[in-house]
């Protein structure tokens, strides 16, 4: 027997987040922790569950595992909110509109510049001198 998931991958900067939602009792467990254990920064947990809002479901219908590697703080969550709302899509195709509209199927394209030859970061020239 095997259990119905919707999976969906969110990216961010360096950070990838693969979220599968199945139906359940509302267990919100991120890289083997609770939500609130693994993201206690004020508002994450907020703005991670706002896919669940747009799309007018309660939280307590679904179980949510989430793998999210690398990165930073900012970077996994957003790559969460993209996961798990490209997974609430694929359960309801019609709520799209609505995660569009919200900003939760948009990538965020900003990734870190490569550095130059000749410059000590991507864009930092060394000091000038003129003799």
């Amino acid at each position: 027997m095997s259990v119905q998931y919707y999976e969906g991958i969110g990216r961010r900067k360096e950070s990838t987040a693969r979220v599968r939602l199945m139906s359940g009792s509302g267990r919100f467990i991120v890289n083997e922790k609770e939500l609130e254990a693994y993201f206690t920064r004020f508002g994450d947990q907020e703005a991670i569950l706002a896919p669940f809002v747009a799309a007018g479901q309660e939280r307590s219908q679904y179980d949510v595992t989430v793998l999210v590697k690398g990165g930073g703080v900012t970077g996994q969550t957003d790559s969460v909110i993209l996961g798990l709302a490209r997974a609430l899509v694929k359960l309801n195709p019609d709520w799209s509109p609505i995660m569009r509209k919200g900003g939760f199927l948009t990538r965020d394209p900003r990734v870190k510049e490569r550095k130059k030859p000749g410059l000590k970061r991507a864009r930092k020239a060394p000091t000038y001198t003129k003799r």
